[in-house]
């Protein structure tokens, strides 16, 4: 005689149930960020986006108790890696700079190849003027984080003799200005690459010249 024995506790529909909790409000910010990307974020509501999720309105707000919150969950996990290899340089200021300048573009890079994180910095070009507080959101969790942390790499590199003298806060703008002018130049203007957006080629070439301009200044042989 086939008898149904209950799933006790703790096997295996308990993990599955548990995993797709945690999963749930990834799964809702992807769902936030589509509509953001296809409608424009002061256009889309939460009722949209939780039929986009696929669960109840009362459920997203279980996560994130506003539209701004799920903005906020957006950006800070598009630039996870990035803020925390940001909190990592304070107090490495000591020796050469810029391999650790290298390893953050790199790092920058490999986010932005995710079209996930790339859609992020897209919609604050986009939405910025419509919306601002989304470009202070941006201002206060990513750009306030990463300029001073590289300003001081920056500064101790000209301090420690291994970068020329250079002023610290242009030299940043150099640093990031032309990532930021490749994704609008792509976003605002159409003018992409060939093979995509190719931010790791771009990337790779901005540092063969960054590098070798901040090479410490030598005096000519006479």
């Amino acid at each position: 005689m086939n008898s149904t024995t209950p799933t006790p506790p703790g096997t295996a529909a308990g993990p599955k149930f548990r995993r797709r909790a945690e999963a749930r409000p990834d799964e809702v910010l992807d769902a936030a960020l589509a509509l953001f990307v296809a409608k424009g974020y002061t256009h889309t509501t939460v009722d949209q986006i939780a039929r986009r999720a696929g669960i109840s309105k009362g459920a997203v707000y279980l996560y994130f108790p506003s539209k701004k919150a799920l903005l906020e969950g957006l950006v800070r996990r598009a630039i996870s890696p990035v803020a925390v290899f940001a909190q990592g340089v304070v107090g490495a200021e000591q020796g050469d700079p810029r391999p650790l300048i290298a390893r953050f573009l790199r790092l920058v890079a490999k986010a932005l190849s995710d079209p996930h994180t790339l859609s992020v910095p897209k919609l604050v070009i986009r939405e910025a003027i419509a919306a601002p507080e989304i470009a202070k959101l941006y201002h206060d969790e990513v750009l306030a984080n990463a300029i001073p942390a590289l300003q001081r790499l920056i500064a101790a590199g000209v301090a420690g003799g291994y970068i020329r003298p250079i002023d610290p806060e242009m030299a940043v703008r150099c640093v990031i200005g032309p990532l930021v002018a490749h994704v609008m130049l792509s976003e605002v203007f159409g003018v992409t690459p060939a093979d995509g957006l190719a931010i790791e080629r771009l990337v790779e070439t901005h540092l063969a010249i960054l590098l070798a301009g901040l090479d410490p200044e030598t005096e000519t042989p006479k």
